[in-house]
């Protein structure tokens, strides 16, 4: 039997990978190995659960075994690999040895963690998966006060999805604004008080020191002295790409996995895509590039090398509260910012010295002119 075509990783890198692949090859042997459950799911819904009342369950779009019918594949759940030989065009499950043809790493990436004293450290939840939320919503069953580390993307959508789905909500952040790598700070002050105003209070400076149990909850004390009272906490410092059996097979690491334009690492026949790649420089944890690479790494796996182009890939932050899209200027582009609107409706952009459009942050009713900023944006890799 031929070696089959191995992904690692059945989040949306590794499934839609699969779906592309098996529009242009049907019968080439496909291997699916996760260390999760292998259920199909949005990541992007995490973070909208609370406000639709949605359990796990309700989040999962197919289970494993369906997945495996639809791909004709195999998919092999709760398993991890414990190691890449690229010499030999193998992986290793334990004592096990799995030729491949080629591997796909689509890992994802992990949550960031820091350390915090105290006797209440597993009262701190990272929400990176559907496990996770699962594991969240057992724990938020009929408790009010919600902790939130971190002010930046993730943290404000769980924000507001909490605060929807009935919760208190403070957030603490060592910054001064919320998003601060990914918005001007209008943009920025819109949304806060967009969050402001459905009751959500923000801790912009300090850090979580200690986190202490009580009587009646949870003590969580701050760098600047300040202590507030909550029941748990959710851990949205931000995420970092899984790396560490790539490099222990010897493949090139950087901000992530590097790959070429092809998506290829440093050795034959090994390629990543989604959050744990770094595509041409690019480490972009988002769903819209995330695709591109799918079908341009589908087209080069079933025989027809077909590097990934970028246009522009402007992100919308789900904020109801305070609609957000923003599209941020390429690295290494300089620009001026200048700023229109007032109160929830922000429109910034930055531009060029000759003028010409680099990134923008649209806010409230502003999002209505993305489709035609969109437009004049130029590719992030053309």
């Amino acid at each position: 039997m031929n070696a089959p075509v191995v992904i690692i990783g059945t989040g949306l890198a590794g499934y839609n990978l699969a779906r592309e692949f098996r529009k242009l090859d049907g019968e080439t042997p496909l291997l699916l190995i996760t260390a999760d459950d292998g259920r199909s799911y949005s990541k992007p819904m995490l973070s909208t659960g609370f406000g639709k009342n949605k359990e796990a369950d309700g989040l999962s779009m197919a289970e494993p075994g369906a997945m495996a019918d639809q791909l004709k594949a195999e998919v092999r759940t709760h398993t991890r690999v414990s190691g890449i030989d690229p010499g030999h065009k193998r992986l290793w499950i334990g004592e096990e040895a799995v030729p491949y043809r080629d591997l796909i790493l689509a890992w994802g990436a992990e949550t960031v963690r820091v350390p915090v004293a105290g006797d209440a450290a597993d009262a701190i939840f990272p929400i990176n998966d559907l496990e996770d939320y699962a594991r969240f919503r057992a724990a938020a069953a009929g408790k009010k006060r919600v902790l939130i580390l971190g002010a930046g993307l993730i943290g404000c959508e769980f924000a507001n999805d909490l605060v929807l789905g009935g919760y208190e909500i403070d957030l603490i952040a060592p910054c001064e604004q919320v998003m601060p790598t990914l918005l001007h700070p209008a943009a920025a002050a819109a949304v806060q008080a967009g969050l402001e105003s459905l009751g959500a209070r923000f801790h912009l400076g300090p850090l979580l020191t200690r986190l202490e149990r009580t009587d009646d909850g949870l003590e969580a004390h701050l760098s600047d002295g300040e202590m507030l009272h909550c029941d748990l906490v959710v851990s949205a410092i931000g995420l970092r790409p899984r790396t560490d059996l790539a490099a222990a097979a010897g493949l090139e690491i950087g901000r992530g996995v590097v790959v070429d334009r092809h998506l290829q690492t440093s050795h034959a026949n090994i390629y990543a895509l989604g959050d744990c790649a770094e595509v041409d420089g690019l480490n972009l944890l988002y769903v819209m590039p995330l695709m591109n690479c799918a079908r341009a790494l589908a087209q080069t796996l079933a025989g027809t090398p077909t590097p990934v182009k970028y246009g522009p890939m402007p992100v919308t932050v789900k904020t109801p509260v305070c609609p957000l899209v923003v599209s941020p200027p390429p690295k290494g582009l300089e620009g001026v910012w200048t700023v229109e609107g007032e109160g929830a409706d922000i429109k910034a952009l930055c531009r060029d010295s000759d003028g010409n459009l680099l990134g923008y942050a649209l806010t409230g009713a502003a999002v209505m002119e993305k489709l035609a900023l969109n437009k004049a944006l130029p590719p992030l890799l053309a």
